[in-house]
C-alpha cells in the first residue's frame, strides 16, 4: 500500500509545482540594480536599488539600499530609502532611514526610525477615508515599540 518508491516522487512534485507558482521575487545583497522594477508580485529586496519601484507588496532587508520612487499596496521598510514612498499599508522598522516624502493609508513607525521628509496621509476614496481613520475624519498612525 505505501512504498518508499511513491514518497519521493510526490515530494519532487510538489516541489516543482511550489517553485512553478512562485507570488514573490528576491533581490539577493550582493545585486546591484540600475534602472526602474515593475513587478505584479511581492517584492524582497536586500541589494541595491537605483530606480522606481512597483509592486503589489515590497519588504526591504536591513541592509539594503533604494533610491528611487517606491510605489506599493504594501510596504515593509527596514534599510536606506532615497526618494518618496507611496504604499497603502506601510511600516518602516526601527533600522530603516528614510529620506523623502511619504504617502500612506495606514501607517506604523518603530521607535527608532529616522524619517527626513513630509507625511501625508492619502484618501483614495469616500470609503478609504472613513476606515483608516479616529472618528473625526483624522488619520490612523500606530507607534510600535
Amino acid at each position: 500500500m505505501f512504498s518508499k518508491k511513491s514518497a519521493p516522487e510526490a515530494r519532487i512534485a510538489g516541489n516543482s509545482m511550489a517553485s512553478a507558482n512562485s507570488t514573490f521575487s528576491i533581490i539577493g545583497n550582493d545585486v546591484t540594480i540600475k534602472g526602474d522594477i515593475t513587478a505584479s508580485a511581492d517584492l524582497h529586496v536586500d541589494g541595491r536599488i537605483e530606480g522606481d519601484i512597483t509592486c503589489a507588496s515590497l519588504v526591504q532587508g536591513e541592509h539594503s539600499v533604494i533610491v528611487g520612487t517606491i510605489t506599493s499596496e504594501t510596504a515593509r521598510l527596514a534599510g536606506s530609502i532615497n526618494g518618496s514612498i507611496s504604499a497603502r499599508e506601510l511600516t518602516v522598522l526601527r533600522t530603516a532611514r528614510i529620506n523623502g516624502d511619504v504617502q500612506y493609508d495606514a501607517l506604523t513607525i518603530e521607535q527608532g526610525a529616522e524619517v527626513e521628509g513630509r507625511f501625508s496621509h492619502r484618501v483614495a476614496s469616500k470609503t478609504a477615508a472613513t476606515e483608516g481613520t479616529t472618528g473625526d475624519g483624522e488619520p490612523h498612525l500606530t507607534l510600535a515599540s
